[in-house]
């Protein structure tokens, strides 16, 4: 019974793990051309995905929990140990596993492309306030610092 539930659990979020790697290279796409409407649209198609994963994975949890196994893989290989469905179970785990993975890394990547994009943003509001100016060289060749702030409007 347990491992009909985990097994109809594990073709659920296999289902919402593809949808969710298609829809973070969605997002990388509209990280790339900078499309701020599309990236809404997909972080609000993104969220009930996430919260389906999390909660189904809360409910294997108690379901390896209930049986005495551990919620990993040496767990469920002792229950497809004593399962007419045990090869099902884990090549569906595995499955499911590596399309998390691939979630993972390529919401990393995205991470990156976000954190750069905000470091060049606040790099050119610096430059623009006068914080962040180059260094300049001074009337004797040497290099002088800029400390003058001003209010963007003044840029």
């Amino acid at each position: 019974m347990h491992d009909l539930t985990l097994l109809q659990l594990f073709n659920e979020d296999i289902a919402a793990a593809r949808r969710l790697l298609e829809l973070i290279e969605a997002e990388y796409q509209a990280l790339g051309a900078r499309d701020l409407p599309r990236l809404e649209v997909l972080l609000g198609e993104k969220q009930p995905l996430l919260a389906l994963l999390g909660e189904h994975g809360q409910q294997r949890s108690r379901i390896m929990q209930e049986l005495q196994l551990s919620a990993d893989r040496a767990g469920l290989e002792a229950l497809a140990a004593r399962s007419a469905q045990g090869a099902e179970l884990l090549a569906r785990g595995d499955e499911l596993a590596a399309l998390l993975e691939q979630c993972q890394a390529a919401n990393l990547r995205n991470g990156r492309i976000v954190r750069t994009g905000q470091a060049s943003v606040r790099s050119v509001l610096g430059i623009l306030r006068g914080g962040d100016t180059p260094t300049l060289y001074d009337s004797r060749g040497g290099t002088a610092r800029t400390t003058l702030q001003r209010p963007l409007s003044q840029a």
